[in-house]
């Protein structure tokens, strides 16, 4: 796991937003920034899991390794573009934290709420993947599993 920004143990309303690739999880930063950039008492994680794939996937562990350092290295990249988006929004460079994670999800939802729960967060902000209902009932909806599953948390659903 890798981890970057500075740890104030403050009472500030601590906020993680889950985000991939997507347009809808570039959509989610542009709220938080717009919304609480530059308020005071606010600090936001930004969180980028890469799920690993099962053991038999790579035919030998140097392969395992390239995949995920790639991945690791993408992952970081579009999260400093985000804590520039944060950053330029008024969130001081000090009160956002970068988080990639490297494990093993059987959902992505859980990882999240694993992650909120280790952070101790008040709110998860995540983007809506926008899957059709047909994939939303073969495959559930990660945004879904969080509403129903997390507990003594705000889950703010950005579309």
């Amino acid at each position: 796991m890798e981890r970057t920004g500075h740890r104030e143990h403050t009472k500030d309303r601590h906020i993680l937003i889950a985000v991939d690739e997507s347009e809808n999880a570039r959509r989610a930063v542009k709220y938080v920034a717009g919304l609480l950039g530059g308020v005071p008492g606010f600090r936001v994680t930004l969180l980028s899991i890469i799920p690993e794939p099962s053991e038999d996937f790579f035919a030998a562990d140097a392969d395992r390794k390239d995949w995920t350092e790639k991945y690791r290295a993408r992952a970081l990249a579009m999260l400093e573009d985000f804590r520039n988006t944060l950053v330029s929004s008024g969130f001081g460079e000090g009160r956002v934290d970068l988080v990639v994670d490297s494990m093993f999800c059987p959902s992505v939802a859980e990882c999240i709420i694993d992650e909120q729960k280790k952070l101790g967060c008040s709110t998860i902000v995540v983007g809506r993947r926008g899957i059709s209902r047909k994939e939303e009932f073969l495959f559930g909806s990660t945004s879904n599993k969080i509403l129903h599953e997390v507990k003594d948390c705000a889950v703010w659903v950005i579309e």
